[in-house]
Formats: structure tokens, sequence, C-alpha cells
């Protein structure tokens, strides 16, 4: 049986792979890679870029264009056959990785180019790629005792089990609530958009009336507008819940276990590697240099931000108390009342902005920006085979007419793909002897889709959102370094990873900007500027609650992995209750489980990491305050930006590269001022 995973040239034949394609197409590309590295070791003695690093940077390449896909596929039409073959190959995956990260042999070699003449005359991105090796050989447990390694090679194996198990579950949670409405009543104070929403999803499950999920774009409306505080009540119970021992399906998904046995492990491998918690180990390949300097700098942010995050809840508190007699503010309301709040201070509202916002107008407006930004210009493309019909490809080329990257765009929520948004690497650029191959990102977001005839509008939030996970795919796409390891986001420390996208979503606030994204979908008119006027005013509404929210999720997740202890477990939910008395200004009812659904952080790659989102802000406000020197659309800061950091990828560290851009390090100062909470 021919197997495309095993015949691919060009973009991946998404229509052609099936379930069964999976496992012997992993198995056979892991037996030609052990067989591949003991050729390139057993014919050498001298070992150069040429006869080791370049052939096994081949190699892996194969192996990762074939897993792509999978993966993809995996998270955006997930099925039984395709989730039982997808973890069916993670221990596998997992053994071989650890196995090589364990060679001797082939850490020797790469120790002996390090150690060698020829060290000094490859360039910084090959040397990057060796560093990167000796300390990946490290962190794989190359130190360690026959015994000890063993032992980290299992830990790998059950690991990336336990993940994938978390994330399963979130998303069957995810998908199986659902609540059918017979009554558009009890719908009162949706916008239109939502109610439609709610017959369209009930009309393509074959029932009649109204359905509402636990998927965003029907979630969020809900719990923002609608007047049945019972619904929103139900909605939140379900939501909160999700993977855990409460709400209505208590204990079916129950992450709290699993929860429990990746912490254990996490733990157990840092201190096998000689690290005194996870959340060290998980330094060893950031930019921040201590777990002290991480914790210093959430904590100066809470003490910056509590006070004021404090009175933005009274302020709530207050208005709904004394305009609506809501004398008791539950978790399930604060959303609602805070909406009512933000439009009676500012006369705007998401749902306002909805209709400036029609999808074709967004997508076009943010090619025009970065065209301005960097000279690039952006194509789509017919006829390549996707996943899903709604699915778009698209080609990027410089002002030069070099084709520098592409990328897929799969904008709408949908049964059975995973929430959130993101960017995903499906080819990696590389220089090869076939010439150059070209970078292919995946963009995916789960946004209200188009309903009946009208376009898809997006909340602002959501432009946002693409504008950041579009930064993403720039940086994988516009790198000018020709080794994989790497090139784009590749080797890039995970807390400098999200510079270039934050640093997207400040054109979403710039008028200049507003004008090339936002038309009414009916009569064609751009932003008006009272509108506009007030949209700016909002933009700091109830910045500070936001802050300490984002806070309690990295102090949490940060002294989840440092003070993990195996004689008293995990204490999850201890940990969080602890945090929140420290810097949370809404305290949620006892059976919130937040923690269960926390993917970022127990099956993403943010395990004491996600302190990285604040981390990285203070890079983007940062460099986008050069912009607000220069002019937004300035070019020469641009070109600027385009070369010390877009097409750096990690070949250098990410602080040298700021400094490339901004001639300095950076400050706090900006983050501050945009979140209006410094003079």
């Amino acid at each position: 049986m021919s197997n495309p995973l095993l015949e691919l040239h060009g973009l991946p034949p998404f229509s052609s792979i099936q379930p069964e394609h999976i496992v012997p197409a992993v198995e056979q590309l892991l037996v030609e890679a052990r067989q591949r590295v003991r050729e390139l070791l057993d014919s050498n003695t001298r070992y150069t870029w040429e006869n080791l690093v370049e052939p096994l940077e081949a190699m892996d390449d194969r192996i990762n264009r074939a897993w792509s896909p999978v993966g993809h596929l995996n998270a955006v039409v997930n099925t039984e056959a395709l989730r039982e073959a997808y973890n069916a190959c993670l221990p596998k995956l997992s053994e071989y990785s650890t196995e090589m990260g364990q060679n001797e042999n082939l850490y020797r070699a790469f120790r002996q180019i390090a150690d060698g003449p020829e060290y000094l005359q490859i360039d910084t991105a090959q040397k990057k790629i060796i560093d990167n090796a000796l300390r990946d050989f490290r962190l794989s447990g190359i130190e360690l005792d026959q015994a000890a390694r063993d032992r980290y090679k299992a830990i790998m194996q059950e690991l990336s089990m336990l993940t994938a198990t978390f994330s399963d579950n979130v998303l069957d949670a995810t998908t199986a609530w659902h609540k059918q409405i017979g009554e558009e009543g009890l719908l009162a104070g949706l916008p239109a958009t939502a109610v439609a929403l709610a017959r369209q999803t009930a009309a393509q499950r074959q029932l009649d009336g109204w359905m509402v999920t636990l998927e965003f774009p029907s979630y969020y409306p809900v719990m923002t507008y609608a007047d049945d505080r019972a619904l929103r009540e139900e909605l939140y119970t379900a939501y909160v819940t999700r993977a855990s021992d409460q709400g209505p399906d208590a204990g079916k998904w129950d992450n709290a276990a699993t929860m429990e046995r990746i912490l254990a492990l996490r733990h157990e491998a840092a201190t096998l590697l000689g690290f005194g918690n996870y959340a060290e180990r998980s330094l060893a390949t950031k930019m921040a240099e201590s777990t002290q300097q991480v914790l210093d700098f959430l904590n100066d942010l809470a003490m910056r931000s509590k006070a004021a995050a404090e009175m933005e809840l009274e302020e709530v508190r207050s208005y709904a108390r004394e305009q609506h007699g809501m004398q008791d503010l539950q978790s399930w309301d604060i959303a609602y009342y805070s909406e009512k709040l933000r439009q009676r201070k500012y006369a705007i509202s998401q749902e306002e902005l909805k209709p400036y916002f029609p999808e074709p107008r967004v997508v076009d407006g943010l090619f025009s920006i970065v065209e301005r930004l960097y000279g690039i210009t952006i194509e789509q493309i017919g006829g390549v085979d996707t996943w899903h019909e709604d699915v778009r490809f698209y080609r990027i080329h410089d002002a030069a007419g070099e084709l520098r990257g592409e990328f897929y765009l799969d904008l709408f929520a949908r049964p059975h793909k995973r929430g959130g948004a993101w960017m995903d690497e499906c080819i990696s650029r590389r220089k090869t002897s076939d010439g150059l191959q070209i970078p292919v990102a995946y963009l995916t977001c789960n946004f209200s889709p188009p309903i009946g005839d009208d376009p898809a509008l997006f909340t602002h939030d959501e432009v946002t959102t693409l504008f950041h996970e579009f930064g993403h795919g720039l940086h994988h796409m516009l790198t000018r370094v020709d080794y994989a390891g790497v090139s784009g986001i590749s080797g890039v420390a995970w807390d400098a990873v999200e510079l270039p996208s934050q640093f997207m979503e400040n054109w979403c606030w710039e008028r200049e900007a507003l004008d090339l994204i936002a038309s009414h979908y009916q009569t064609g008119d751009t932003l008006p500027e009272p509108l506009y006027q007030r949209m700016r005013t909002a933009r700091n509404f109830q910045s500070a609650m936001q802050m300490v929210r984002q806070l309690e999720f990295a102090l949490f997740d940060f002294r989840l992995h440092q003070e993990y202890d195996p004689n008293r477990g995990a204490r999850v939910h201890e940990i969080l209750e602890e945090v929140r008395a420290q810097v949370a200004v809404i305290r949620p009812p006892a059976f919130n489980r937040f923690e269960n659904g926390f993917t970022h952080v127990f099956s993403g790659g943010y395990a004491a990491g996600y302190y990285s989102y604040k981390w990285a802000e203070v890079l983007s406000a940062d460099a986008f305050s050069a912009f607000e020197e220069t002019g937004i659309f300035d070019r020469d800061t641009g070109s600027k930006f385009l070369s010390s950091i877009l097409e750096q990828g990690g070949s250098r560290e990410p602080m040298e590269l700021f400094v490339d851009f901004r001639g300095r390090e950076p400050t706090i100062d900006a983050l501050l001022r945009h979140s209006g909470l410094s003079a």
C-alpha cells in the first residue's frame, strides 16, 4: 500500500492521509532514522557540519514533515481513529527523541565539532545549532548512569501520553456539552448575530430551536450579554468544570489524576538532571536567568496592578448594585455587568464594532498593513488540498519577487476542533541540495463563522487574535536563516517567542491601520471617528483586572512547578487558591476547576513558562514604541524590525536581537503605559 506520509514532496496531501497510514509511516521513518545515525557515525572519525549535522537535519526534517500534518489533523478534525493512531505514535517518537539525546557517540561527535577548528569557521546560526544540541544532550540525560537514563526515557514516554490525554479530555468535555433552547426569550439580551449562530448550530445538528455550546463564539456572547442569569450560571458552571470532578459531567473526563502524575513526572525528570525543580529545568532554554527573577517580575507587576484591579471590580459591583439592584455579584455576572458598565461609560461594545470588521476586509487589511511595514505581498492560491472547505492557502513574496513563505488559514470554530488560536509549523525553511525549502505555516483560529449570506463579522478581540497569530506566522515565514534548527521560531527562547505576535496586536488600535481593516459590511463606511475615539478611550477598561488574571495564571503555573514536593503531592488546587489570595480580585466559586482545563500548561508548551506572555509583552510594547516615535508605517523602522527580529529566527540570543533593533535593553515603561497603569 502506498503511504502519502512517506512520499511527501511539497505540501501535505491532506485528503489522502488516513488514520491507517500514520503508525506504519512513523515506525518506518524511525527505523530509517536510527539506521542513518549509525551510518553517519560509523563512516567518519572526524566529524564536520557537512558529514554529520547537515544529513541529520535532513533526516529530522523528513520526520517532522510527516508528523506535522498528523498532529495538525488531530487538532482540527479530530476523530476517534485519528486520535488513536496519533496517540499510538507519541511514545514511539518520545522514545526515539530521548534515545538520540542519550546517544553517547552522537554526543561525542557534536562535542568534537564544537571543540575543533571548524567551529571557528562556521557561521553564527550554525554555531547556535551546535551549542543548542550540546545543551539538549545534557537536558536529555547524557551525563546520567544507565539506570537513570532508562528512567528518564520512561518518564518522557509517559509524559507524552499524559499530556495528550489531558488535551483529549478537555476537547471531549467541551464537545459533549450543549444546551438546546426551545424559546427565543431565553436568549434575550444576546446580539442578533449570536442568536443567529445559536439557530444555525441547532440546524446543523438537525434540531429545532437554538443551541448554545462551550465553543468560545457561543459561550462568550452568553456570558457577556444574556439577561437570563440562570442561563449564564449554567454555561459558566459547565465551562469552568470541564474535565473535572465537578459540574454536569462530574468525573467523566476528570483530569485531576492526570495533572498529579504530570507534575510528579516533570519534577522527577528535572531532579534526575540535577535541577532543584521543574521551574529551574524550564528556564534552561529560556531568556529569564533565574526562578527568582521570574517571580520578582510577576510579583512586581502584581504589586503595581492589584489596587487598580480592586478599584475596577468595586466599580462594577457598585454599578450592578445601584443601577440594577444586584447585591450579590457572582463570577457568572462579572462579564455581563462589566459590559453594561462599559457601554454606560464609553457607549461602546464589541457587538457595536462587529459590523465594521467583516472577515474579508479584516484579512485584506491585515495583508495591506504587513505589506506597508515589510514590503511583502500576499496572494491567495486556489486548488490546494486542505482538511476543510473553509481553509484557504496563501503565498508571500517580498519586494524583489522572491517567494518567502506560504500559509494555511483556518479561521472558524467547529465541532471536533481544538479550541483557542495558534500558529504551527508545517514546513521549515532550510537550504537543501535541491535549493531552498520554503517555510509553510498553519494559522488556526476559532472565530464566529459566517451566518446565512453575510460574511463572518469579527469582534475587535477576534481581530486582535488574528493579528497575534499572524505575527507568529511572519516570524516563521520571513526568516532568512537556512538551517531548520534555528530558522523561524525554532530555537527561539520560549519567553521571547511571543514578541512578534504581541507586537502585531498594536496595529489593531491605530487609526491609520484601522482604516485598512475596518469598514461596515453593508455600507462600506469606515469606522466613524466618534466610535473610534470611544474605542480608544475604552481600551484600558478593566486592564488592571485583566493584568492580575494573567498574573494569576502565570504565578500558579510557576509555583506549581517550583514548589512540587513528592512528599506532599502537587497541591494543585491549594496552590491556585494561595495565588488567588495574593493577586486575584475575583474569587470564583468553590466548584471552579479552571486548572483541569489549563491546556497551555498541561498539554501545550508553557509548563513553568506561562509567564512568557507578560515577559514578552515588555519586549513587544517597547518594540512598538519605536514605531510610536517614527510613525506606525515608517518603512525604515519596519525594515529594521524585519532584519533584526523576524529574519533572525533563533540564530542569536533574543536580548542581542532586541538591542540590535532598539539600541538598548527593554524597559517596562511602555507596557505600563499601554496598560494604563502609569501616568
